[in-house]
């Protein structure tokens, strides 16, 4: 029984599910004095600490805020622990007020729910048990409060309890939900006492970092709460936040403006997302893994997004899934897990060079160079993207592909339509193109393919070399995008990403650091911005125009680390720790991006690879990838 706050909205709630394509959910609902109903995405607004939550799902705890900008961070706290065959939710409120715990069947599943009896306080849901076998019983009992009907129009009419409170005490109602043998009404008596024990026995596992408070706390409490199900395979995954589940293509909006559909992946969110998550479970970070290649097309690609109902076949997102593989197996070596990820990261590798109108694919001003782009015959129809994307050009569906998506650098070039690519050849995507050969590489010879690791080690050769030969800048002392006009004179934080796919020799990294290092440029108190201090655009701070962004950090780390530039990378990583981290104290949250100029989180509230800042403080210098 898979058993968690495993469906997005559902920030307040639990999903059950036996099995794929079928469960059943509770949710909850709180009604103002004034009669203003919160439910589903309001909760989103309303979250203002996440965490613990423990990896096996035995103990998690979210507090929300019905006025955000008030000192109450605290008016509704949940706490929910699960055992083997039954679950206990406790809400405890401290504010006036109707809250309502919901039965519902999320998805459209194979479940109902029904009163066990005229005013029992129990619910029974009946779930199919898949194979022909009989039906799995979940049956609900609660302590406190009083039951009802809910209305139609009021909470879809599902089966529900309430509990009225008033202001300046706090309330519970408890719930404990058991299937299998368990009565739920015997153990609704000792709630209190389990829930305690729960979060009790976590504390006590849970990894802790001396001297460095809330640092492996932040990475588990925030990723674990990103961990979702996919509806019709029960594989639990992460998406790149609970707000990025799009809307279903072509469908009305619903409820609250917004029609969701059962899942979104994003290609890099979800290969960093393991890299996380393997800090605190192996199965759940192979799991997030294996959910990123599996959102393949026919044709090799790992897609910009992908959901049950939507996705992007025009274009990828950057290749990072083979460093993010071989980096999760050498934490947790898993040789099936690897192998059955190898295939999809190898045809993704030949997918950015398979051949295209007598060209690579994505193949950059020089041949051997790559250039981001976006195949427009594949752009799925109208109706068939979110509103956002519909009617983007070539040129936005390119960005979006380097998931930079108004990187000033991009501002330069030129939409080549009969190519269907920027014209450029990109420093970005060269280096995630030089380190996913390499890793790759690494990974075949795991696996015994040597003929495959050859062949990729040395398309990372002819790769490295004609990055140097071309890309390179004396001058600058960095690698520069190539324009039809010359070498491009505006610089990223991207343009150090060399340094983690081992391009450049010893001096070169110098001269490199030297940039890195110039407070003019990119240092100072808050690092590393997104484009160079001393750029026009860098006063906007908007998105990818200067504002500070985790993976960015995170892989300019690994390059550092590698080069043994160990003092600077130690305050680097120590930088964007303390930065995460003093925004989160401040605010609850884990945001998106960060402003260079002040540290303040930007962005979405909760974004699911902000804890990459605490990741790489917690990475030693010998765990970066050294071939």
């Amino acid at each position: 029984m898979r058993v968690g706050a495993l469906e997005a909205r559902r920030w307040a709630g639990l999903v059950f599910s036996p099995g794929p394509g079928r469960g059943a959910g509770i949710r909850l609902a709180f009604v103002t004095p004034s009669g203003e109903r919160r439910e589903w995405d309001d909760w989103y607004g309303m979250v203002s600490r996440v965490g613990p939550h423990a990896p096996d799902f035995s103990y998690a705890r979210v507090e929300f805020a019905l006025d955000p900008k008030s000192s109450s961070s605290g008016n509704i706290v949940l706490e929910w622990s699960r055992r083997e065959d039954a679950v206990a939710l406790r809400a405890r409120v401290a504010a006036a007020g109707r809250l309502e715990f919901i039965g519902d069947v999320p998805w459209g599943w194979e479940g109902r729910w029904e009163e066990a009896g005229p005013g029992s306080p129990a619910w029974r849901a009946r779930v199919p048990a898949g194979g022909g076998g009989e039906e799995v019983e979940i049956v609900a009992a609660f302590a406190g409060g009083t039951g009802r009907s809910p209305a139609p129009g009021d909470s879809g009419g599902e089966v529900g309890w309430r509990l009225e409170t008033g202001a300046g005490i706090a309330e519970e109602l408890t719930m404990v939900a058991a299937w299998g043998e368990k009565e739920p009404g015997r153990l609704i008596g000792r709630a209190d006492a389990w829930i305690d024990g729960a979060r009790a026995d976590w504390e006590r596992r849970r990894r802790r970092v001396p001297g460095r408070p809330d640092l492996a706390e932040s990475i588990a409490d925030n990723l674990m709460w990103t961990v979702l199900i996919q509806p019709e395979t029960g594989r639990l995954y992460t998406p790149a936040g609970r707000s990025w589940i799009f809307p279903i293509p072509g469908c009305a909006a619903g409820s609250r403006g917004r029609d969701p559909d059962d899942w979104t992946i994003f290609g890099w969110d979800t290969f960093f997302n393991a890299l996380l998550l393997a800090t605190v479970s192996r199965d759940l970070a192979w799991s997030s893994l294996l959910a990123g290649t599996a959102t393949q097309y026919p044709n090799g690609n790992i897609p910009n997004w992908r959901s049950r109902r939507g996705g992007t076949p025009d274009r990828s997102h950057p290749p990072v899934g083979s460093f993010a593989a071989l980096r999760l197996h050498r934490a947790h070596p898993d040789p099936e897990a690897l192998a059955a990820a190898y295939p999809a990261l190898l045809a993704w590798a030949d997918w950015w060079v398979a051949d295209k109108n007598g060209r690579p694919r994505r193949e950059g001003l020089t041949p051997g160079l790559l250039t981001w782009g976006s195949d427009t015959d594949l752009v799925p129809g109208p109706g068939r993207v979110p509103p956002w994307e519909e009617g983007a050009t070539g040129h936005q569906r390119a960005a979006w592909e380097s998931g930079q998506d108004d990187l000033p650098l991009w501002d330069e070039a030129e939409w080549d339509a009969r190519r269907e690519v920027l014209a450029m050849s990109a420093v970005d995507l060269c280096s995630y193109r030089a380190l996913d050969l390499e890793s790759l590489s690494l990974i075949a010879r795991v696996l015994g393919d040597r003929p495959t690791a050859e062949r990729l080690a040395a398309d990372y050769r002819r790769l490295a070399a004609t990055m140097n030969r071309v890309l390179w800048s004396e001058a600058a002392g960095l690698y520069l995008d190539e324009l039809p006009s010359g070498l491009s004179a505006r610089v990223a934080a991207s343009n150090f990403l060399p340094l983690a796919a081992g391009i450049p020799d010893a001096r070169q990294a110098g001269r490199m650091i030297q940039t890195l290092r110039d407070p003019a440029r990119f240092w100072g108190d808050w690092v590393l911005p997104t484009i160079a201090r001393d750029d026009p655009a860098f006063r906007d701070q908007q998105y990818w125009r200067g504002s500070i962004w985790p993976p960015m950090n995170y892989l300019v780390l690994q390059g550092l680390r590698r080069y043994r530039f160990t003092a600077l990378a130690a305050e680097l990583a120590r930088k964007g720790a303390e930065m995460f981290l003093a925004d989160r104290h401040r605010t609850g949250m884990c945001r998106e991006n960060f402003d260079a100029r002040t540290g303040a989180g930007c962005g979405q509230r909760f974004q699911s690879w902000a804890p990459l800042f605490a990741l790489g403080a917690l990475d030693e210098p010998g765990e970066a990838p050294d071939p």
